[in-house]
C-alpha cells in the first residue's frame, strides 16, 4: 500500500461518518480466515487457562520421565520437551504479532472515528451557538420595542 492510499475499511469508516447522522455506526470488520484464526489463537494463548494447562503438561512430562519405570521417552535433560516448547513459541510468536498488528489497526481506526465524532460535535455546537446568538438578537430587538424596560437579554 502506498503512503497516500487509505485502507479499505478506513475509507468505509469515513464514508459512514459523512453519510450517517448517528456516528456510532461503525462498519463491522470481517477479516480473512487467517486473521480471525490469529485472533482466536491469541485469545487462547494469552489466557491463564492456557498457561495453567501448559504448566500441568510440563509437570506431568517431567514427572513421568523422572519416575517412569518402564516407559521413559525423554530422559533428563528433557531435550524432547525443550524441542516441543521451542516449536510452540516459534509458532505462537508470529501469530500473536499478527493479532497485535490487527489490534493496532483497529485502534487507529477507532481514534480516527473519535476524531470524526469530535469534529461533527464541534460543528453542531457552533451551529447551536449561532442559533442562540440569533435568538438573543431577536429578543433584544423585541425588548427595544417594548416601552418602559431597561433590561436587555444577555
Amino acid at each position: 500500500m502506498k503512503n497516500n492510499e487509505l485502507p479499505k475499511n478506513f475509507k468505509e469508516l469515513i464514508q459512514t461518518a459523512k453519510s450517517s447522522k448517528n456516528l456510532r455506526e461503525i462498519p463491522k470488520e470481517k477479516g480473512t480466515f487467517g486473521q480471525r484464526t490469529a485472533d482466536k489463537v491469541t485469545n487462547i494463548a494469552g489466557s491463564w487457562t492456557f498457561i495453567i494447562v501448559l504448566l500441568v503438561i510440563i509437570a506431568g512430562w517431567i514427572t513421568l520421565n523422572m519416575v517412569g519405570i518402564w516407559l521413559i521417552w525423554d530422559p533428563w535433560p528433557f531435550i524432547m520437551l525443550n524441542l516441543c516448547l521451542s516449536c510452540i513459541a516459534a509458532l505462537q510468536a508470529p501469530v500473536i504479532l499478527m493479532s497485535q498488528n490487527r489490534q493496532a489497526e483497529r485502534d487507529r481506526l477507532s481514534q480516527r472515528y473519535d476524531y470524526l465524532v469530535d469534529r461533527k460535535t464541534s460543528r453542531d455546537v457552533q451551529e447551536l451557538q449561532k442559533q442562540l446568538s440569533s435568538i438573543k438578537y431577536k429578543l433584544d430587538k423585541i425588548d427595544d420595542k417594548i416601552p418602559n424596560t431597561n433590561r436587555k437579554f444577555r
